[in-house]
């Protein structure tokens, strides 16, 4: 009787760790056949440089762990209230790199990262080369004028200042035009360097300034050198006259000749001039 009991046991336990075998094995299946999944902060519709984000603004939405890009947010109260630094577009992932920081605000001044500052120069069709200098283009700042303060042509000089500097705006606008249209400004805004930014305004207030538009993708900085106006017409640069020598001051009274005579008496020297 005690032997068909404990038969009866090790039957019923040999069909339960089968029975939970199977759940684990078909646990561990799905968890293989279906990637972790988190939410994700994403664009509600398409956002523009500058703009404050509100509710209505982002969602969030299901993703995969494994595709979950860098900079990634889960909650919507962590981009509510900042502002927009690059454009969105609708059901894009928000990313940190994106939008400023928590205490930014919105606007041009979210846009200017730590430790540079936006220096607006004034342009015409000429300067902002025929209104294609738009936001998120680079630029070189050229500049022509008279390193000596001369009313002589001759030492008209211009010379390449900054390269590869952004553009943040031109005139009020954040973002370029969506179909690529120049944008007639008076001024642009361009970010540069604290010393760059002192360089610049000299070169605005001392010469003309130029911009010199960039391919985005070419961000080489090319050494270059001052060109004057005689290099237009194919005339060598005149090489500055050498400074003349000190002439050799005269002597107007007789010259007397000093010599010096080491006389030596024993161990002691003693010299006499004549």
């Amino acid at each position: 009787m005690n032997r068909n009991r404990f038969l009866l046991l090790g039957l019923i336990a040999l069909v339960v760790a089968g029975f939970v075998s199977l759940k684990i094995v078909s646990m561990v299946r799905r968890a293989m056949a279906t990637p972790a999944e988190t939410q994700v902060v994403i664009a509600a519709k398409d956002l523009n440089v500058g703009q404050l984000i509100t509710d209505a603004d982002v969602r969030v939405m299901p993703m995969a762990v494994a595709a979950l890009p860098q900079g990634a947010f889960h909650a919507l109260s962590q981009v509510i209230g900042r502002g927009v630094v690059l454009p969105m577009q609708a059901n894009e992932v928000v990313l940190s790199t994106k939008i400023a920081g928590a205490d930014e605000g919105a606007g041009l001044p979210a846009m200017i990262t730590h430790g540079m500052r936006a220096v607006s120069v004034k342009v015409n069709d000429v300067v902002s080369v025929a209104g294609f200098v738009v936001p998120g283009t680079h630029v070189d700042v050229i500049v022509t004028g008279n390193p000596t303060n001369s009313s002589d042509a001759v030492n008209t000089t211009t010379t390449t200042v900054l390269q590869n500097v952004p553009v943040l705006a031109a005139g009020k606008r954040l973002q370029r035009d969506s179909e690529g249209k120049p944008q007639d400004v008076p001024v642009i805004t361009l970010l540069v360097s604290p010393a760059d930014a002192q360089l610049l305004t000299l070169a605005s207030a001392e010469g003309r300034i130029q911009l010199s538009l960039r391919n985005p993708t070419d961000v080489e900085k090319k050494t270059t050198t001052a060109v004057r106006n005689a290099a237009i017409y194919g005339i060598a640069t005149p090489t500055p006259p050498r400074p003349k020598a000190a002439p050799t001051p005269k002597v107007t009274g007789p010259v007397t000749a000093v010599y010096n005579v080491e006389i030596i008496r024993g161990d002691k020297r003693d010299v006499a001039k004549f």
